[in-house]
């Protein structure tokens, strides 16, 4: 088990990870602000869906989604579609421009990471990959109710388990679509970076 300093300067570190947020957001089109990036990579991770479940993936209010979607919509990257099954509400859909943009924004993403962790080895990326992965599943859907506390018996790995997991996670993130700006990094304001 961790001790309670590790703990402390892990909250330090993660802390701090709002720079690698901020600079991810300064390369982004000035059109573009995080909220609208969000909407983007989730329409094109998830494909089209109703408003209410992308506020939900966002895990911001309506009205806050509302506006991240009048923005994309205004620059003709979605399209929004009445829904057969419930007149009134709309679909929202990536439309081509929307995919163009999308593909720019995990190219300039993608380009500054390279840029930045230049001097990592291939093994160092995958080990990053497979620790991130790993705490976010330990903290789980953040849009969720919080699970009950797990026993610290319930929490240890088996022997050698370890490896496997962060090994799984690996691979798990490898066959994920690269993200660009997900609901964490967005901000409930439309144009205030992270």
């Amino acid at each position: 088990m961790a001790r309670q300093a590790q703990f402390e300067e892990l909250a330090r570190q993660l802390s701090a990870v709002g720079a690698v947020k901020r600079d991810l957001a300064r390369i982004m089109p000035h059109d573009c602000p995080a909220g609208s990036a969000a909407v983007l990579t989730l329409l094109g991770r998830h494909g089209s869906m109703r408003m209410s479940k992308l506020a939900e993936l966002l895990a911001v209010d309506m009205s806050v989604t509302s506006r991240h979607v009048a923005h994309v919509a205004e620059r003709g990257w979605i399209e929004r579609s009445p829904d057969p099954a419930d007149k009134r509400s709309r679909i929202l859909h990536l439309t081509p421009t929307g995919e163009a943009t999308l593909v720019e924004l995990s190219r300039r993403s993608t380009e500054l990471l390279a840029e930045r962790l230049a001097d990592w080895s291939d093994a160092e990326v995958d080990q990053l990959i497979g620790l991130m992965t790993r705490l976010r599943d330990s903290f789980g859907d953040c849009r969720a109710t919080a699970p009950p506390p797990r026993s610290p018996a319930a929490t240890a790995p088996a022997p050698g388990a370890a490896g496997a997991t962060a090994k799984a996670a690996v691979a798990s993130a490898a066959r994920a679509p690269t993200p660009v700006l997900e609901a964490p990094v967005l901000e409930p304001t439309t144009r205030t970076p992270a």
